[in-house]
């Protein structure tokens, strides 16, 4: 007689920023590899901000489109506030048994005015949401990755940018804070290594997203697909093909990969 072993429990993801955008292609994506999902999004406009940012109803698709609530927990939350990411953290492991991965998606864009010109308001938007919102996840999270019985499986991956890597004008705030998430993420990699617990950045460039509306604004160009000349392949890039690349670094099969920053987009940075 052969005995089975007991199967595997499903691994377990948190996403911020998951209702659109790469954040939603993410949670898909782990959807379909059989994960379950603790889905942020803070679903609130921001009046530093001159676009709209994502809905409850566009969280609510999301978590409906990964399986629903026996599969996704949708939470209402935005990166800055502390008490609202530590309590989707106690939720991820009373609802599903703790953590596996991490994934820090959300993010915001403004810009516009030369470095030295840039408003309080606009300053702050940029650290707190793309930069301090990435700290405050991991503040909530990594206890959770550590407790696990193998925290050599946690996975903690944020989303920087291709102006995490270089200088864009008329955008110093977000390229500041996105040159943050990269020593951020060096750093927390460097801690964590003992651990096991693997820490990575993806770095994007103009991807076909809300977002990139925005930063075509910046630069008063009528069509967002206008930013892809700076691109080597001349083309924007879709949100899943960043999703495929971070939903690698949540696996198993990335655990040699840590402190890394990863570009996807299209030879940006290489040139």
């Amino acid at each position: 007689m052969v005995t089975q072993g007991a199967a595997q429990p499903a691994p377990v993801a948190l996403v911020t920023g998951a209702a659109r955008g790469i954040g939603a292609a993410v949670a898909a994506r782990l959807a379909d590899q059989g994960w379950k999902l603790v889905l942020l999004d803070a679903c609130a406009d921001d009046p530093a901000l001159a676009y709209p940012l994502a809905t409850r109803e566009q969280l609510q698709l999301t978590v409906a489109a990964c399986g629903g609530p026996g599969s996704a927990l949708g939470v209402v939350a935005d990166v800055r506030d502390q008490h609202a990411l530590d309590a989707a953290a106690a939720a991820a492991e009373e609802r599903f048994g703790g953590l596996t991965a991490v994934v820090a998606a959300a993010g915001a864009i403004t810009g516009g005015a030369p470095g030295w010109e840039t408003t309080d308001t606009a300053w702050r938007a940029m650290i707190d949401v793309n930069l301090e919102g990435v700290w405050r996840t991991a503040r909530a999270t990594v206890p959770v990755l550590l407790r696990q019985a193998d925290p050599g499986r946690g996975r903690l991956v944020a989303v920087a940018s291709a102006g995490g890597l270089i200088g864009l004008p008329q955008l110093a705030a977000y390229v500041a804070a996105k040159h943050g998430v990269v020593g951020l993420v060096r750093s927390l990699a460097a801690e964590l290594g003992p651990s096991g617990v693997t820490v990575n950045a993806v770095a994007p460039g103009s991807t076909d997203t809300h977002m990139l509306a925005a930063s075509a604004d910046v630069y008063g160009l009528s069509d967002p697909a206008e930013l892809a000349r700076h691109h080597l392949n001349q083309r924007l890039i879709e949100p899943q093909e960043v999703a495929s690349l971070i939903c690698w670094l949540c696996g198993q099969e990335s655990g040699a990969v840590t402190g890394a920053v990863l570009p996807v987009d299209g030879g940006m940075t290489a040139h």
